[in-house]
C-alpha cells in the first residue's frame, strides 16, 4: 500500500499542490486525471521519491520514503511524463544500466531486462541505437524500464504517449497483466484509458483532491432512462410518481420516445421500475427499454471542473 498524507508542494509563492491525502491498496489500478498545471506531475514525482513535499509525507507498506528512499524506490517503476533516455545507446543497454541503478543483482539483470523487452514487445528492439527508434518506440522503452525488476509499485506518467493503437491495446494489455502483481498510478488525459483499466480515480483541480472514487460508483446514476412509442399523457402521468423528482423528455423520432427520469434520493430502484411501468400501460403505450443511465467519466469529469467554478 502506498499512502500520500497531507501533501502539499510550494515552488515559491506557487503553491501546485495543497494538502491532498490518498491510499492506494495492493493491486488497484488507479487512474490520476486533472486539467494542465492541476498538480499531477507534481503528485507523481513526490510519490517516487524525486522531489520532497513541502509538508506531509509518503509511506510504503508503513514506511516513510523520505526516511528510507533508496530502498523503497527498489520497489518502484516510474515513468515520468519526459524521458531522459541516452539516444546513443542501444536499448538493451539502457535497460542493463538502468537494471545496475535500481540493484538488481549482476545473475539476475539479464533475464530483467529480457522480460521487460518482452513485455513491451521490444526483443527485436534490443540491439537499435534509442536515436533510431520511433517516438512510439522510444515510449516503450520508458515503459521497459519502469516495469525492470518487477516493481511492486507503478508509477505511469501518459504511458500511451506516441503510441499506435495496436500499441495503445497492447499497453492496455500490459497494464491488466501488471496489476496481477503491482499497484499501479495511471495518469492520462485520455479518458477512454481510464475506463478501460482502472479500478477507481483520482481528480485534481488547482492542485487539490477534488474526487476519490471506485469508477463503478461514478457510472451509476440516480436517473432511469425509459424509451416507449408514446409520450403526451405518459409524460404527465410520470411526474406525478412520489420517486421521481424530475422527467426530461428526449424526442428521438417519430416511433420511438426518450425519457430520463430522475429519481428521489434513496428511493428503491424495483419499486420506482415498477410503478413506471405501470404508467406505461396506463398509456396505453409500448415499454421499449428501461434502464439504468450511465454516466461516462468525461461526463463526470466536467462536473468536478465546473463545481470549482
Amino acid at each position: 500500500m502506498i499512502t500520500a498524507n497531507h501533501l502539499s508542494r510550494q515552488f515559491g509563492r506557487n503553491t501546485a499542490v495543497s494538502n491532498v491525502s490518498f491510499s492506494i491498496g495492493d493491486n488497484q489500478v488507479v487512474g490520476l486525471l486533472g486539467p494542465n498545471g492541476a498538480g499531477k506531475t507534481t503528485i507523481m514525482r513526490m510519490l517516487s521519491g524525486y522531489l520532497e513535499p513541502t509538508t506531509g509525507q509518503v509511506t510504503v507498506n508503513g514506511e516513510n520514503l523520505g526516511q528510507n528512499a533508496y530502498c523503497i524506490q527498489r520497489q518502484l517503476g516510474y515513468l515520468p511524463e519526459n524521458l531522459p533516455v541516452y539516444p546513443d545507446m542501444m536499448v538493451a543497454d539502457y535497460l542493463d544500466y538502468v537494471a545496475t541503478i535500481k540493484g538488481i543483482s549482476r545473475e539476475d539483470r539479464s533475464r530483467a531486462v529480457r522480460e521487460a523487452l518482452i513485455a513491451t514487445e521490444m526483443v527485436d528492439r534490443g540491439v537499435d541505437k534509442i536515436a533510431t527508434l520511433s517516438r512510439g518506440q522510444k515510449q516503450r522503452v520508458g515503459v521497459a524500464q519502469a516495469v525492470l525488476g518487477r516493481p511492486h509499485f507503478l508509477i505511469l506518467d501518459e504511458p500511451t504517449n506516441g503510441l499506435d493503437p495496436h500499441q495503445t491495446a497492447q499497453m492496455r494489455k500490459l497494464l491488466e497483466q501488471l496489476s496481477r502483481r503491482a499497484t499501479i498510478l495511471l495518469s492520462t488525459h485520455i479518458m477512454q484509458e481510464v475506463e478501460a483499466v482502472c479500478d477507481r480515480v483520482l481528480i485534481l483541480r488547482n492542485g487539490q483532491l477534488a474526487l476519490d472514487r471506485d469508477l463503478a460508483d461514478l457510472h451509476c446514476s440516480d436517473s432511469l432512462v425509459l424509451r416507449t412509442d408514446k409520450a403526451a399523457e405518459l409524460q404527465k402521468l410520470l411526474q406525478g410518481l412520489p420517486q421521481i423528482v424530475n422527467v426530461t423528455a428526449n424526442l428521438t423520432d417519430s416511433d420511438c420516445h426518450e425519457f430520463v427520469l430522475q429519481l428521489r434520493e434513496g428511493c428503491d430502484r424495483n419499486t420506482a421500475a415498477g410503478n413506471i411501468s405501470q404508467c406505461v400501460l396506463q398509456a396505453g403505450a409500448r415499454l421499449y427499454t428501461l434502464e439504468p443511465r450511465v454516466r461516462h467519466l468525461e461526463e463526470v469529469f466536467q462536473e468536478v471542473m465546473n463545481n470549482g467554478d
